[in-house]
């Protein structure tokens, strides 16, 4: 896995002020940080501000120090720790990503299955019609429209695209070796593929292209149904297809706790849990373990023990569809807010 980033050592001078949190990256968080943000400064009275730039640029910024923290959804790649060893990535909360479609025949009550195979083929434009006997055999009985497929992709760095990819590449042996995946890929020239920056423009894209099919955090779920888009069941590693409710979510991630290393960089995608969900994800803040004083330490390690205490409260998780990390993860998570600014 490759974020595209550069993981450069971070420049202390460019540190931001005391009583001061800067946030930057993930859109997929974004909606759950924005109000942690708010309740933060409510309870401690440190400003975070927050904003939605992309998982990558979240990653560029941690590593540059141009940021306190940097969200993302993918993990960091070992390039990343090694160019920048002092990097840590602390999971927040659990997420999901959903695959939405704009299929106006089919009602919302409705949800297409997908696998990573036929996804994989409408994304590299093998797969060019909804109604392809590829898709009808994964929906007997469903009357699929003959309409064109409109792949649509993200033109920024992103995790979001990072965890679809890695989807693919599990499930699709072809797209693993011809395209791989990452916060960016070289994605294939499928016909009338579509490209739209941030989540907000791949949202924008699918509802203004009937026949879309693209990839959004979970956190956006109620805004894309608003949107007239669908979301679909997706096959999981066992052949079963399953929506990304938290029943499904947190059977999935529960198979991965025990495995956690940690530094808790691990992938989620396609685990072995029969009823899960297969895209899940940890929710990263990306952090050094260098800060310009002990006070800016002390004011991150605060923070982030805040937010994975009562930010996982449900009332700021459930709005947006995430689930809480639970004991194991987040004692791991207390191990390395400890290590910024070297306090153990």
């Amino acid at each position: 896995m490759t974020s595209g980033e550069d993981a450069s050592a971070v420049d202390a001078s460019a540190h931001t002020p005391p009583g001061t949190i800067v946030e930057t990256g993930s859109t997929l968080l974004y909606p759950v940080m924005s109000k942690w943000a708010t309740a933060y400064q409510q309870h401690a009275g440190v400003k975070v501000t927050s904003a939605a730039t992309g998982s990558g640029a979240g990653l560029a910024a941690a590593s540059a120090g141009t940021a306190d923290v940097g969200a993302s959804d993918a993990y960091l790649a070992s390039g990343d720790l090694v160019k920048n060893p002092a990097l840590l990535n602390i999971p927040l909360a659990v997420s999901a990503q959903q695959v939405n479609y704009n299929l106006p025949e089919i009602g919302l009550g409705t949800h297409v299955r997908l696998n990573g195979t036929v996804l994989a083929g409408m994304f590299d434009g093998t797969i060019t019609r909804w109604n392809d006997p590829a898709v009808r055999a994964l929906n007997p009985g469903l009357a699929l429209p003959d309409l064109k497929v409109v792949p649509v992709h993200r033109t920024d760095s992103s995790g979001d695209t990072f965890l679809f990819t890695s989807y693919l590449s599990t499930q699709d042996p072809s797209w693993n070796d011809d395209i791989g995946y990452g916060t960016t890929v070289s994605w294939p020239a499928a016909p009338g593929a579509v490209a739209g920056a941030h989540t907000a423009g791949e949202l924008a894209a699918c509802e203004a292209h009937p026949g879309c099919v693209a990839y959004n955090g979970i956190s956006y779920l109620a805004q894309a149904l608003a949107g007239g888009l669908g979301d679909a069941m997706l096959a999981n590693a066992v052949g079963n297809y399953t929506l990304p409710t938290p029943d499904a979510i947190n059977a999935s991630v529960q198979a991965f706790v025990s495995i956690t290393p940690p530094n808790e960089t691990i992938s989620l995608i396609n685990g072995p849990a029969a009823a899960g969900y297969p895209i899940v994800n940890y929710e990263y803040a990306v952090v050094s373990t260098r800060q310009p004083d002990p006070a800016k330490a002390r004011e991150l390690r605060d923070f982030l023990t805040w937010v994975i205490s009562t930010g996982n409260s449900a009332q700021f998780l459930a709005p947006v569809g995430f689930q809480p990390l639970g004991p194991t993860v987040a004692a791991l998570d207390g191990q390395q807010i400890c290590e910024i600014g070297g306090a153990c």
